[in-house]
């Protein structure tokens, strides 16, 4: 098992950061570069291009070489980046410097390049030759393939076509140089670029409002997703903005940019000293130094920045409790401890819950001295994260997996984004660290990992329980976690409760943790079956969060979880501006709808199972039956090959052809055990439910058979107008993805409320008058099936009615009992709808504060649900909160 072990946990680095061995190849590991043991933020400048010297390169003469780069140690500078092949004589002066360089491999990128295959062919000679000259010396960081492609070439090839491209230059040099580093300037005009086969990610970005430009890093973070990135020039004018703006800029950029998480920085330039075009550029002076090499005040800003300490320091460093809840983890907790040993942060303490583990975990862990235990029986997550809670002494509760692995600086950047952004409430990404053989590899980028939701580039709605940081006062505020979630779910309730009580969960992408994913697909199969279950559970309290398929409604975006990329939807929308003219061309991905979803649901996969069973054995055009099964196993087989396997296993070769086999059973299977579980766990949950007379709603619905509807009445004595009620249920539903239709003067109902495919309600209100302020609310919910519905149960009957009067038994029995499925579970869909719509009903009427006329008389005594507890401190956790009003 590869991962970062304690001895290669990078550790702060002091104010004067040790020179890190030239000799040294610099490694990208997560989201940072590392060199030997030590974390390595690139602190860099830009470096020409120059006119050409005597030495016939472009580059100043030999000794103003020297004077540059001692100035740049001198500014705590580590990195260089030009734009042109260096000659071997300069190479061997940054080695003797202690500086690296990232080289720029300069081609005709700036004309249509793919029209011609000679063209091709010259650039492809020409990056090979370039790498050629510079292969295995000590003083190269990497190679940057390309620089800004215009966006009018990129729109005239097609982005598709110029990526591919630029693939085979990135392959040709692997070719030459297999261990550099490789990536690519891109630039906010051709954001939509998506350069994702490099090492690490390079943007140029010129924004001069901090908070912009905090907001693209951001945004760049989640480009980037697992990656580094570097930013690979930023500067200001002096000679427009004056001398001392261009300082202030500068120095919050800088220190901006290493806040947020960037693995490196490039200040754009050294000098004003700059050539391009074929001549000098005389009306800008962006550099640090003049063309004299006199230092400008941002060459001493600079130098402060880049010699102090990254990340840099906070202005406050709040007490963190660490939280980590183990059970039989003796597998990993020891990575987990000693990662946790060594966090570049100056007050926290760690807190070890176990659970009750029967293996050698307690011993583990209390071989670390510096973490406090608590041991109880084995009680379940939910409990164990409360314990931790109810005993941490920081104002923060950080959690982690025993699973997990923590980056040096964790701690740093998630109390970073929180005291910066006042949040009660913030996660970060979690990534599979590289594993050494085959099932392992293929199981850890399977679908259906723990991962993030965001709704914007900053903000969350849901954080993985492996890497999240809560205000402890908050947190308990909020009953903590709820006991009911024994192994999974806790997270997801956790997060939609912060929000419906009006907190913003904050996402910091630097704050990484390494999370070890299950090393067995008999591992991976029993944790799909435990988010099934989760999900039945929490279903029970935030059952408007989810779709009829009893799938969790996000309403942000998934990352670094290959589901996303297996819907099936629209092509992004990518804003080019008038004429392909905009500064910022971003790729706009529009949300996948619910038949994006049907291929690889676990109703959808049966009913295509059972079908596919029914055409083989029929023959003759039956066997078009299959296609449902085919359609999702050719969604399971394009989702294997999109599947970011670990290149030692995902070659043109038998092991490759396991690798992608392997991920397409999981694609296949993983949905197939979650939904059952799922299902099963609902069916239970409904059933405890009914015995134990739990009631969740104050007034018992009239139910109106013949009108297929029920009845709801509300009392106000403030003048409450229908349109408030009315009002509220709109404003309730539509974030949460509810088609919601209001009537137009030509309905006979007030809302048309729509669930998946084939439920609908009509809601009607009537209001009485009674004099004064005084009003009664009448409200109906009539349940109906979409027209769709009603056209697919006609066409089972009219199916089995045609294939018994052309002498099919078989066909028609076939088609009916497919009828009959399908009449149950679309007829079990509306009225589980119906029984959601009374309890928003309710919800709703609740938050207008009027009074159920008719509530329930007499609550029968409540029976203590089997997975209640007497403890007193499981009772203190549970939350009292409604599942539906946030407030």
């Amino acid at each position: 098992m590869t991962t970062v072990e304690i001895d290669e946990v990078a550790t702060r680095p002091s104010p004067t950061e040790a020179r890190v061995d030239p000799s040294d190849r610099i490694r990208v590991h997560g989201k940072f570069f590392f060199a030997g043991n030590q974390k390595h933020f690139v602190k860099g400048v830009t470096y020409g291009p120059f006119a050409q010297g005597s030495h016939g390169s472009q580059f100043p003469e030999p000794a103003m070489v020297d004077k540059d780069f001692a100035l740049m140690r001198e500014a705590g500078v580590n990195t260089v980046r030009i734009f042109t092949v260096p000659p071997i004589w300069l190479l061997d002066t940054a080695h003797r410097a202690g500086l690296k360089l990232l080289v720029g491999l300069s081609w005709s990128q700036h004309i249509a390049f793919l029209d011609s295959a000679a063209i091709q062919a010259e650039i492809q000679e020409t990056v090979a030759a370039g790498v050629r000259t510079c292969r295995c010396h000590p003083a190269i960081f990497g190679y940057l393939v390309g620089n800004e492609i215009p966006p009018d070439i990129v729109r005239w090839h097609g982005a598709e076509a110029v990526r591919r491209f630029v693939r085979s230059l990135v392959a040709r040099i692997r070719d030459e140089d297999p261990e550099a580093l490789v990536s690519y300037a891109n630039f906010p005009s051709t954001e939509y670029l998506t350069i994702d086969f490099t090492d690490f990610i390079c943007f140029n970005v010129y924004l001069h409002d901090e908070t912009a430009f905090r907001r693209y890093v951001a945004r760049l973070h989640n480009l980037a997703v697992d990656q580094p990135l570097v930013l690979t020039e930023f500067g200001v004018d002096s000679l427009r903005q004056g001398k001392q703006e261009q300082c202030r800029i500068l120095s919050w950029q800088v220190r901006s940019a290493f806040e947020t998480g960037v693995a490196g920085t490039f200040v754009f330039a050294w000098t004003d000293e700059w050539f391009t075009g074929g001549h000098l550029i005389e009306d800008w002076a962006f550099g640090l130094v003049d063309s004299e090499r006199r230092p400008k005040p941002s060459f001493g800003e600079v130098a402060r920045q880049y010699k102090g300490v990254l990340p840099p320091t906070l202005p406050r460093y709040p007490r963190v409790s660490v939280v980590v809840c183990a059970y039989n983890a003796e597998r990993t907790i020891d990575r987990c401890l000693a990662s946790l040993a060594v966090l570049n942060y100056p007050d926290y303490e760690v807190i070890v819950v176990n659970d009750g583990s029967r293996d050698r975990t307690l011993a583990m862990a209390e071989s670390y001295a510096f973490c406090r235990i608590i041991s109880q029986p084995n009680k379940g997550l939910g409990v164990a994260r409360n314990v931790g809670a109810e005993a941490a002494a920081g104002e923060i509760v950080a959690y982690t997996d025993s699973d997990c692995v923590a980056d040096p600086d964790w701690l740093s950047y998630l109390v970073a984004k929180m005291e910066a952004s006042n949040l009660a409430a913030c996660g970060g990404p979690n990534f599979p660290p590289p594993e050494d053989t085959l099932v392992p590899a293929v199981v850890a980028v399977a679908p259906g990992g723990p991962t993030h939701v965001l709704l914007s580039d900053e903000v969350a709605e849901h954080i993985a329980g492996c890497n999240m940081a809560f205000n402890r006062k908050a947190l308990l505020r909020l009953g903590g976690f709820d006991p009911i979630y024994r192994a999974a779910g806790d997270d997801v309730d956790i997060c939609w409760r912060f929000q419906d009580a009006g907190y913003v969960i904050g996402f910091s992408p630097a704050a990484v943790v390494w999370h070890f994913r299950r090393n067995t697909v008999a591992a991976y199969c029993k944790q799909q079956r435990g988010y099934g279950k989760a999900e039945a559970l929490v279903y029970a309290k935030h059952p408007f969060r989810f779709n009829f398929f009893g799938q969790a409604k996000w309403l942000g975006r998934i990352y670094g979880d290959l589901s996303a990329s297996l819907l099936i939807s629209r092509r992004p929308v990518i804003y080019s501006g008038v004429f392909g003219r905009g500064l910022f061309q971003t790729m706009y991905e529009p949300p996948s709808s619910l038949t994006a979803l049907l291929p690889l649901t676990f109703e959808w996969s049966a009913a295509s199972l059972v079908l596919a069973l029914a055409g083989i054995a029929g023959g003759g055009w039956l066997w078009l039956l299959t296609v449902p099964l085919l359609a999702t196993w050719v969604v399971c087989v394009t989702g294997a090959l999109q599947a970011p396997i670990d290149k030692r296993f995902s070659g043109f070769n038998l092991t490759g052809v396991r690798a992608r086999a392997l991920a397409a059973l999981l694609i296949y299977l993983g949905p197939l055990l979650r939904g059952w579980e799922r299902i099963k766990w609902r069916v239970k949950e409904m059933r405890a439910q009914t015995h134990i007379g739990f009631i969740e709603t104050e007034q018992r619905a009239r139910i109106r058979w013949r009108e297929r509807a029920f009845h709801l009445s509300y009392w106000s004595e403030t003048g409450t107008e229908k349109e408030v009620l009315l009002g509220g249920l709109t404003d309730f539903l539509v974030p949460q993805k509810y088609l919601v239709a209001a009537d137009t003067g030509w309905s006979n109902w007030d809302l048309k409320i729509a669930r998946g495919l084939c439920s609908r309600c009509l809601v009607t209100v009537c209001t009485e008058n009674h004099g004064s302020s005084k009003r009664l609310l009448r409200v109906r919910c009539a349940l109906r099936l979409s027209h769709l519905a009603l056209f697919l149960l006609r066409s089972y009957a009219a199916l089995t009615a045609f294939a018994l009067i052309l002498g099919w038994p078989l066909v028609a029995a076939v088609m009916g009992m497919a009828g009959i499925v399908n009449v149950g579970v679309i007829g079990w869909q509306l009225v589980d709808f119906g029984r959601l719509m009374h309890r928003i009903v309710e919800a709703v009427a609740k938050q207008a504060r009027l009074v159920p006329l008719e509530p329930a008389r007499r609550l029968p005594p409540r029976i203590r649900h089997p997975r209640e507890t007497t403890n007193p401190a499981e009772k203190s956790c549970r939350t009292s909160e409604s599942p539906l009003v946030g407030g």
